[in-house]
Parts: structure tokens; sequence; C-alpha cells
């Protein structure tokens, strides 16, 4: 039997796009809920959770960077987006199978590795489904579609989440990794092989393939520059990346601290999985009344509320907990008796905190796409999107710090707070007055200096913090966590900001800031550094090596600032009104 070209026709494509979003979902809804609840049963720590969830999100914060691959290279064969599709699906399925070799908890570091790799292609293919979409669905679909394609994700994640719960009971924890991996490969057999994407000319084929990577550069060289001059024009927009870079709402059960206490309060694999059900049922619903709100009231009074909310079930969690003397992780096996109690505050505060999530969840992209450039609406959305993802990533990776070392009512009570603090940001997120206003106001020089001089000077603040780190004690590996985000922000300001200021600065400024921008992302691995200091490589702590590395990390930052703040005091005029309006973008 010949399966159907699914684009071809209007409800075809609604499927497919439905279908698409759902092999994102699946993945997503497997490491959060399904591997995370194991891992606990298997003994590993809340941090150690915490830090394989955010391995997960992070690529999610770089997807901006495919883009330009996946507009330059393309297949004549398979179609330009489609062959993208199928190439990243049968990596993830393929990543997915060598996980089964993989052995638990012993080659955790090996197994967060390869599922990093297989969500860098999951955030791959999430361009290409997006590109796609841009390039097939007819104006009028398209909004149907997004509702259809967000509502496939949700399913997604019930079908790895819920789904391989239900299911461990007779095939095992090992061969659920095939199951998944088979249902992104059912996925590719039954929709995306039978589709038929429109074929670019072969002379435009050959002339892409041609410029290949030096083409996809220069589409990130100017995907920076555009971001850079979108992201400081204007009030709105700035106050957009640290809206986007702060948790919108409590956030801690979403993420690996709910299977953390479900596993400790004695829940078993099927019970999870009707948690992880309703809550996807509660949150899908709540997204289409949120909408529905903010249409009749507006959005930021429905957002508003919904983060005020958010915090009063994680606030009601931690009172309960402490009130019941629960406060540090008990081991997974513990034979402790749980109090019935604390079940039931658990679903009260899962299933509440799920309702006014899906409202915050179903509003929030709207307040972003008000403070948008339209001339540049894909480029500033997406990096608007990566950040939120990369404050997934970080608030992942805290919790389970914290979790170990404060315990749970203090963890709780830390992100109920946290939360609240994108409030003071939401009411400068207003849309400009004019489509001019939209490029630049009259404070974006202003705002640049200032954003040099503030990076700048928290890359010095690294020298004293990694000289007395010792005497922080607990509280360092969540200062890490602040300081890994700093070197992953200002790498980016040093390019996107010597584009921007162009031939205004002088060749060994531009030169100083491209050579450092690298080298500073590899400041992710002084952890190993520590290790080797600790005495796990004994005949290393007196090598050149090391006492390169060590200097290194010292010295990469103090420069990094000293460019910063020499940035800061260039002439950013070309950000003024006047000339950027003028500016092509």
């Amino acid at each position: 039997m010949r399966l159907p070209n699914l684009l071809g026709s209007r409800n075809g494509r609604l499927s497919a796009f439905f279908f698409l979003y759902m092999t994102e979902g699946i993945p997503l809804g497997f490491a959060a809920t399904a591997v995370a609840t194991q891992l606990r049963r298997m003994g590993v720590g809340p941090a150690e959770i915490g830090a394989f969830v955010a391995a997960f999100y992070l690529p999610w914060a770089f997807k901006w960077a495919f883009g330009p691959l996946v507009d330059v290279f393309r297949s004549q064969r398979f179609g330009h987006r489609r062959g993208w599709i199928l190439f990243t699906q049968l990596i993830m399925a393929a990543t997915l199978g060598v996980l089964v070799f993989v052995k638990l908890p012993e080659q955790l570091a090996l197994f967060t590795a390869i599922l990093l790799v297989h969500n860098t292609f999951a955030a791959m293919q999430d361009v290409a489904i997006d590109a796609l979409a841009c390039n097939t669905l007819h104006p009028e679909e398209r909004g149907l579609a997004n509702g259809l394609m967000f509502a496939g994700a949700a399913v997604g994640q019930a079908v790895g989440g819920s789904g391989v719960l239900f299911l461990m009971a007779y095939i095992g924890f090992q061969n659920s990794f095939v199951f998944v991996a088979l249902s992104i490969l059912a996925v590719t057999g039954f929709i995306v092989l039978p589709m038929k994407e429109a074929l670019a000319q072969a002379g435009d084929a050959a002339h892409q393939a041609g410029r290949g990577l030096r083409h996809a550069l220069g589409e990130m060289r100017s995907f920076a520059m555009d971001a850079f001059r979108s992201f400081i024009g204007t009030r709105g927009a700035y106050a957009g990346v640290f809206f986007a870079l702060l948790p919108c709402g409590a956030m801690s059960l979403s993420l690996a601290l709910q299977s953390n206490l479900s596993v400790e309060l004695g829940l078993n694999d099927d019970q999870v999985a009707w948690m992880n059900l309703a809550t996807s049922v509660v949150s899908g619903a709540a997204m289409v009344l949120g909408g529905l709100l903010s249409d009749r009231i507006g959005r930021r009074v429905v957002l508003s509320a919904a983060v005020i909310l958010m915090s009063l079930p994680v606030a009601y969690l931690a009172l309960v907990l402490q009130q019941h003397g629960y406060v540090m992780p008990r081991a997974a096996d513990s034979k402790a008796a749980v109090e019935p109690a604390l079940v039931t505050a658990l679903w009260v505060a899962v299933l509440g905190f799920n309702v006014f999530m899906g409202l915050m969840y179903g509003v929030r992209s709207a307040l972003f796409m008000d403070v948008t450039n339209p001339k540049v609406a894909a480029t500033q959305f997406t990096a608007y999107m990566a950040l939120m993802n990369l404050s997934i990533a970080y608030t992942a990776t805290w919790q389970g710090l914290s979790i170990e070392a404060f315990g749970y009512p203090v963890t709780l009570a830390i992100d109920a707070t946290v939360g609240l603090f994108c409030l003071a940001l939401m009411h400068l997120m207003k849309k400009p007055a004019s489509q001019a206003a939209q490029i630049s106001d009259s404070l974006a020089e202003h705002r640049a200096r200032k954003s040099a001089w503030g990076i700048g000077l928290l890359c010095l603040a690294w020298l004293p913090f990694w000289a007395l780190r010792a005497e922080l004690g607990a509280a360092l590996p969540i200062a890490n966590v602040f300081f890994t985000m700093l070197f992953v922000i200002a790498p980016l300001f040093l390019l996107a900001g010597r584009e921007v200021l162009g031939a205004g600065i002088s060749p060994a400024l531009r030169r100083s800031a491209a050579c450092l921008a690298l080298p500073l992302l590899a400041i992710y691995g002084r952890k190993w550094v520590d290790g080797l200091q600790a005495g796990v490589a004994p005949w290393a702590q007196n090598s050149v090596g090391l006492m390169v590395a060590d200097s290194l990390i010292y010295l990469l930052p103090l420069l990094s600032g000293l460019v910063l703040i020499q940035l800061a005091r260039q002439d950013w005029q070309i950000l003024s009104p006047k000339v950027a309006s003028g500016a092509t973008v």
C-alpha cells in the first residue's frame, strides 16, 4: 500500500506537523520523567539528576546556530527540509539504540553525553520542522497548525514519560530505549518518508553547495549582528533578554525535583506515570484557557496572575515538607515510613502548579512577539526562545545542587521567590508606538555601553571567586552555575559587539574579541582541573599542562573583562535611531 504525501492536503499538513512535533516531545518526556525516575531509584543523587536534565535542555539554547546550516545545505534527492528531518531522526533513533548497552548508574557520564548528542540533533530537527512549516503551511492554516504542533509535543511528552513508565513493568528499563527509538522511527517511516517537498532548482542547489560552510558562517555572523541590534535597540527588547533569562515563575515542580520526590515518597512507576499523564492533560487544557483569557482581559494581567499563582503550590509543598520533617533527600530504597499526607500534598501541589503553569505557557510567547522587531522577527524571536531554554538548563542544575546542599523545603522556597523576579521586568516589555521605534531609540547606545561594562566587571569578579572558592562551601556549585552562564553570554557579546562596531574599533580590539570568545567558552572545563588538584590523577598535580590550565582559568576571564570594558568605551553611535534605521538588518 502506497502511503499518502501528507503535505499535499490541508488535513494532511495539519496531521504531519502534529506527528513531527510529537517526535520532539517523546525524548523530552522520556528523559525528564521516565529516565529521571529510574535514576533516582538507582540511588543517583538530585544534583546529578539535575545536571542530567540540564544537559538535555542545553542544546535547545543554541538551536539558532543550526538555522544557517539548515538553510544552506540541501538535498535534491530527499528535499531541502525533509532531508534534514530524515537525517536527524535517524541519528536520534541511533543514539537511543546505543544507550541499551550503557550500564547505569556506573556510566551516567557517558549516558548523559550520548543523550546530549541525541538532543543536539533533536534541536536541529526542530529548526528543520519549523522551516518546513513556514514554507508549506498556507496562511489560513497557521493558527490551527501551531496549536496542533504544541499539542503534538505534549502528547509526545506523555508517550515518552507516562507511556514508557507504564511499559517498563513488561519490557524493562533498557528495552524502553528501543521503544522510544521505534516511536521516532514510526513517524519517520509513516510520515516523513512519504512526504514530497518541493525541490530547489538544480542551479540554485549547486550554487548553494558551492558557497557551503562559508555562507553558513556568514549567515551566523549576520544573525549575531541583527540580534544584537534588536536586543539593545529598545527598552522593551532589552528587558526581554533578562526576562527570558529569568525563570518565568517557579519551575521546580516541572523539573527533576518532582521525579525525585515521587520516588522517595514511595510512588511506583505506574503511580508516577499517572501523575505525569494527569499533569499533561491539566496543563494542556490550561494553555488553551490562558490564551482565551489573554484575548479578553490582556496578556500582562493573565501572565502576572499565573506567575504569582505558580509560586503558591510550590510554597505549600515546602511548608508541608518542613512541618513533617522531610528536609534532606533520602535513599530511594529507604525503609523509613512515609506519611500519606506527604503523598497527598505532592499530588495537590503538582496538579495545582500545572494549572497555573499552563496559563503562563500559553501567554508568554505573545509577550515576546510584542517587543520583537518585525524586520528580524525570526532571528530575534528564536534567540528569545533559546535564552528561555538556557534558563531551564541552569535552573535544573542549581536546583539539583541546592536539594543536596540545603534540602527540599529551602530549594522550593528559593524557587517560589526567584520565580517572581520576572514580574519586575514584565511591565517594561511594551510594544513600541511606531515601526521606526521598534528598531532603535535614543538610549540604545547607553544600553550597549552599560551591558559591556556589566559583563566585563562580572568577568573580573570571577578572579576573586575562583581564588576563594573553597570558602563558599555548599554554595560553591550554585555560584559555579551563574559563572557558567556568564561564560556563555560574554563570548556572544564579544563576537556580536565587534561585528556591530565594525571598522569603528581598532584592529587589535577586533582580533582580541574574536580570539577570546571560543576559549572563554572552554572555561566550562574548570571542573576537571579541580578534580586533578584533588588527587584524581596524582601524577598530573605538578604537570605543566595542569599549571597552564590553571593559569588560563584566571587569564582568559581577566583579558575578556578588560576587552569588554574597552568595548564599553567605544563610540556606539551606530545604534542611534538615525543610523540604525538605515542599517541592513
